[in-house]
């Protein structure tokens, strides 16, 4: 099992900028894969940007491509998520996930963190 605590989430103004940091403990070389998703009020969670484990492959949605950066520190277990030039439609809370296999689900999400972005 891998568990997951996310952290760094805030209030921030429109332009304005978020670290979040998605750390990981257990059994994490089963971790294939390791995403952020968001979920709004009222709207379905959606997948904003993932990396790959154990390699350097970077997954973006279109919403926050050139604005959004993924990366991660193997040594710490931690994924992380830059976030730039944040809009109102960004909030949201963000919540990471992990993937077994290329062709898995993701799941052993942690607690989420909130990100509001004010206009």
């Amino acid at each position: 099992q891998v568990q997951l605590v996310e952290s760094g989430g805030g209030l921030v103004q429109t332009g304005g900028s978020l670290r979040l940091a998605c750390a990981a403990s257990g059994r994490t070389s089963s971790i294939y894969a390791l995403a952020w998703f968001r979920q709004a009020p009222g709207k379905e969670r959606e997948f904003v940007s993932g990396i790959q484990w154990g390699g350097d492959n970077t997954y973006y949605a279109d919403s926050v491509k050139a604005r959004f950066t993924i990366s991660k520190d193997n040594a710490k277990n931690t994924v992380y998520l830059q976030m730039n030039n944040l809009k109102p439609e960004d909030t949201a809370v963000y919540v990471c996930g992990v993937q077994a296999t290329r062709a898995s689900n993701f799941g052993s999400w942690g607690q989420g963190t909130q990100v509001t972005v004010s206009s």
